[in-house]
């Protein structure tokens, strides 16, 4: 078996204009600190990484992880989730995703989505170049504004949009494979990608590609009523990244699965910080480590309550605390002995 590495941190959800939150050195040092050993970088995010150069530039590569490792940091994988999402979006949201995009592109959704895709191929080269095998992203969406069947979908609709799907991402996904890179997408709510049955039907519309893989977050099933444990048992030779996220459901008589189109706070379904909702993390961890995960455990914080320095400065020792160091050997070898054809034909009556 092998182990689990981490503690790690995305970075995104705590990037922003004011130091140390402003530049990769700062980032990591602020990590260090709190006790994270790794970094996740978000590519949108031109204080952290220069993604074209980073594609161009094995040098520039070099520099970024001798930053890193100048405070005992791994950059651990890039993500292009934001890009990611652009490469498939309905019309219903162009207004509200062109924000993920340069203003250049705004109002032009087959440049943005050619944007995108170049962004795509960039992540390939770049994580490449800084010697990392993962990388995080979601998939967009074409019919998400149908996952309930209201009005009735017609026939073949499904097919139609993964078949599109799976075009628009193959070509990403042959860069990402000459890249030696496993292109891992977050199975998420909003996305085409949101359950185990959506992602077979990708992963069979891209011709069962290799590097089709998944990002797993317990969180999202969480908010789905999604067996997540079994989820692991079914998926776990394509799970090749680990977000350690949070969540709850409590459902009351006014409010479900749907939300209301209430804030977070107020939804039966919530993100939370780490040990403050309802995710088994035990088993979660016990489930990887006995099918020889041996990736980051990345903390993604989202909570609508607690304070996100307070949610990363207590994720870090909560992550170590269920890191499993795997056992060499059987517990019950001392009860055995050599191999012996003889004896065990003997055994079993022969």
């Amino acid at each position: 078996m092998k182990n689990i590495k981490g503690p790690a941190i995305f970075l995104a959800q705590f990037a922003g204009n004011e130091a140390p939150f402003n530049s990769l050195e700062g980032m990591c040092q602020w990590a260090a600190s709190l006790g994270y050993k790794g970094v996740q970088v978000p590519t949108w995010d031109a204080n952290l990484i220069d993604l074209q150069k980073a594609a161009r530039s094995k040098t520039y590569c070099d520099e970024l992880k001798g930053i890193a490792a100048n405070h005992g940091i791994t950059i651990t994988e890039l993500s292009t989730h934001l890009q990611g999402q652009l490469v498939a979006v309905h019309p219903a949201y162009d207004i509200m995703f062109d924000g993920f995009a340069p203003k250049e592109v705004h109002g032009k959704p087959k440049e943005r989505t050619k944007w995108a895709v170049q962004q795509l191929k960039w992540a390939a080269k770049a994580s490449q170049n800084l010697g990392i095998t993962a990388h995080a992203t979601f998939s967009g969406s074409l019919i998400w504004h149908t996952v309930y069947p209201w009005p009735q979908r017609p026939q073949g609709l499904v097919q139609t949009a993964f078949k599109e799907l799976a075009k628009r991402w193959k070509p990403i996904l042959n860069a990402f494979d000459k890249a030696g890179v496993d292109l891992c997408y977050e199975i998420h709510p909003g996305e085409d990608l949101h359950d185990g049955v959506t992602f077979e039907r990708f992963l069979e519309a891209t011709g069962n590609h290799t590097r089709c893989n998944i990002l797993y977050d317990p969180s999202h099933f969480v908010l789905q009523c999604l067996d997540y444990l079994s989820y692991i048992d079914i998926y776990h030779e394509r799970i090749k990244m680990f977000h350690v996220k949070d969540a709850e459901f409590n459902a009351t008589g006014r409010s479900g699965v749907y939300g209301g189109y209430q804030d977070w706070v107020d939804r039966p379904g919530r993100f939370r910080s780490l040990g403050d909702g309802q995710v088994d993390f035990k088993s979660i961890f016990s489930k990887l480590a006995q099918y020889d995960f041996d990736g980051w455990a990345v903390l993604e914080w989202e909570c609508c309550i607690k304070d996100g320095e307070q949610g990363a400065a207590e994720g870090a020792t909560f992550i170590k605390d269920h890191l499993i160091k795997v056992t060499e050997r059987a517990f019950d070898d001392f009860a055995g002995g050599d191999a012996d054809e003889k004896l065990n034909r003997k055994i079993i009556g022969l």
